[in-house]
């Protein structure tokens, strides 16, 4: 089953680390990536860029906007995710508490609902 596991972080934690501790972070998080890959749980894992370019789109009523920053003020926001298989819901928090930065943030795990295809009336699938 796959899993998503959202890293929330602080960006000003993140910004206050020092060069040292960035590099640490990142060749843990690469050295991380390598380690689910080859155990077979590694589907994809991005991390995001700051919450200041965020723009949020909603439609309402058939009329688009948008607005900056990110959906929900917050203290912690969305800075990227890893994308996983897992057998079940405890192997994949498993998998979220080696995630380097659960050490800095928080790792919210996500089952992936499996949509199933409706075919129209037509024969065409929606």
């Amino acid at each position: 089953m796959k899993y998503l596991c959202l890293v929330h972080c602080d960006e000003a934690v993140l910004q206050a680390l020092s060069p040292d501790e960035r590099r640490t972070l990142g060749a843990d998080s690469r050295a991380y990536d390598e380690w689910l890959e080859e155990a077979g749980h590694f589907i994809a894992a991005e991390a995001l860029t700051s919450v200041k370019v965020a723009k949020v789109v909603q439609v309402r009523q058939g009329r688009r906007s948008h607005v900056d920053g990110p959906y929900a003020e917050a203290r912690e926001q969305l800075c990227g995710f890893i994308l996983v298989e897992a057998r079940d819901l405890n192997a994949a928090i498993q998998l979220a508490g080696r995630i380097p930065m659960a050490r800095y943030g928080a790792i919210e795990v996500r089952p992936i609902e499996v949509m199933e295809m409706i075919e129209n009336t037509e024969g065409n699938v929606a």
